[in-house]
């Protein structure tokens, strides 16, 4: 009897599969398919809330990821029945959340093939990212299936860098006969600058972990823009940080202005008061962050 209807339960599931490659369920197919026996395959579920009056953004680009993932799986030519991908949304199974315990969504938790799900089946989503790349690996550690992703062509990033390479070849041969800008160590030492602000903010970790913009409590609808880790961050954050660092540094910059520029004394003046106060303000700012982020730090600026 057990066989019978384990059988009929792989097979219904790998009907869905077939349909697509993320199966929807609500509360009656969770506690069918997943919760109760028998079942000797695990489950990949994602816990979202993609309605509209959810206004989950993150929700919706972690989705993007789990799909990228799961088509990668479905279309492998190691795809087997033993793990398959689902999601549950909270308008559609709020009880699965109640069940869980679960308050907040994006989330990911892998039911495996035996026992109850452990600590480590539950995906670090703000540590990690949703890339799927990042979650291939975390379903390679619980599964032991290893999903090579794949992802659709984007000719968006080429296409951008033909463009640019386009203009600044096009302004090179406008110019051509008057090529001194390229020797201004000014236009050099902002493209320097510019460079450093963008590496020290976190983008390359943002490239390669694929955080979250932000983080919205579906619960009491705070959103967060600064993660409480120092082992994590948003993209928001970085922004924030570019934009605090940027301002910092044009204070900097301003000082060295009214320190050495040869402008009446009254101008000089305005940038040194303005320099001291991008400083002192958005340092102050930058120091708040760390405090946030580093718990128990002792020092502080300004702000408390």
């Amino acid at each position: 009897m057990n066989w019978t209807l384990l059988s009929e339960k792989v097979g219904q599931l790998m009907d869905w599969t077939g349909r697509r490659a993320v199966i929807r369920m609500n509360g009656e197919k969770f506690r069918r398919f997943v919760k109760a026996p028998p079942r000797n395959y695990s489950v990949v579920i994602m816990f979202t809330a993609l309605q509209p009056q959810r206004q989950c953004g993150v929700c919706k680009q972690a989705d993007d990821e789990y799909q990228i993932l799961a088509n990668s799986w479905r279309y492998s030519t190691a795809f087997t029945n033993k793990v398959f991908f689902a999601t549950v949304d909270f308008d559609e199974g709020s009880d699965v959340f109640q069940m869980l315990n679960m308050n907040s969504a994006p989330s990911f938790i892998h039911f495996p093939a035996k026992g109850k799900p452990k600590k480590s089946d539950s995906y670090e989503l703000q540590v990690r990212g949703f890339a799927a790349e990042q979650l291939a690996r975390w379903v390679g550690d619980r599964t032991d299936v290893q999903i090579r992703v794949i992802r659709p062509p984007n000719y968006a990033g080429p296409l951008m860098l033909g463009f640019l390479l386009a203009v600044i070849g096009g302004l090179a041969y406008l110019r051509r006969n008057n090529l001194e800008f390229l020797y201004n160590k000014n236009v050099w030492a902002f493209s320097a600058l510019c460079f450093c602000l963008i590496m020290t903010s976190g983008q390359m970790w943002n490239h390669i972990r694929g955080p979250p913009y932000a983080h919205k409590n579906p619960t009491t609808g705070q959103v967060s823009y600064i993660h409480g880790s120092s082992q994590a961050q948003f993209v928001a954050e970085t922004h924030i940080v570019l934009l605090f660092n940027s301002a910092v540094t044009m204070g900097m910059v301003l000082l060295h202005e009214a320190a050495t520029s040869d402008m009446d004394i009254g101008k000089r003046k305005i940038m040194c008061v303005a320099g001291i106060g991008l400083v002192m303000l958005f340092f102050s700012w930058l120091l708040s962050i760390f405090r946030a982020k580093y718990h128990g730090y002792p020092y502080s600026f300004l702000l408390s």
